[in-house]
């Protein structure tokens, strides 16, 4: 077995159990920190794989400023208290949730199993990547030309979203306070 297989193996199980960790776990900051862990594990992945931008992407994107922000959110907000209790809840919510998850990992299985006959498709090769200066200078040129309405589209969102989370934990200190 290669080191790589090794790695991707290792890799793969810590997602897993921390996407595990995510869903089961109670506490959300707790919920957040698993789900940190799978964004490593995810670089790690994209690594094995030889994508290095895209890992250190995924490590500076999505661990760094995403994460930062759900920990912010889930703090200002105070949301240390559980929503939903699977103990108490319903049979019908069980059972649904079980199919749910049967189904899912039913199609799962079915993707890894035709994993080798799905063909990459699109007109960049790894020589075509070389030949235009590295993965770095395609992926910003698609970023800042073909995509920068899209990039600057998500930036208003997550502004947006930091606004009103922002107004929602001043109204709800607001209310609290005898002012």
């Amino acid at each position: 077995m290669s080191w790589s297989m090794v790695a991707f193996s290792a890799f793969s199980t810590i997602a897993i159990i921390s996407s595990i960790f995510v869903i089961l776990k109670k506490n959300p900051v707790s919920s957040a920190f698993s789900l940190i862990l799978v964004f490593f594990s995810f670089a790690g992945l994209y690594a094995v794989m030889g994508a290095h931008l895209v890992a250190a992407l995924q490590i500076m994107v999505y661990t760094g400023a995403i994460m930062v922000l759900f920990v912010f959110v889930i703090m200002l907000l105070n949301a240390d208290t559980p929503v939903l209790d699977l103990k108490e809840s319903g049979g019908l919510f069980k059972a649904i949730t079980t199919f749910g998850v049967i189904g899912l990992l039913g199609i799962l299985l079915k993707t890894v199993l035709r994993a080798k006959e799905i063909q990459a498709t699109g007109n960049l090769t790894e020589d075509k990547i070389n030949e235009l200066g590295g993965n770095f200078k395609v992926i910003s040129e698609a970023l800042f030309t073909d995509y920068s309405f899209h990039f600057e589209l998500a930036s208003f969102l997550l502004l947006g979203a930091i606004v009103a989370t922002v107004a929602l934990a001043k109204r709800k200190s607001l209310k609290g306070s005898s002012v």
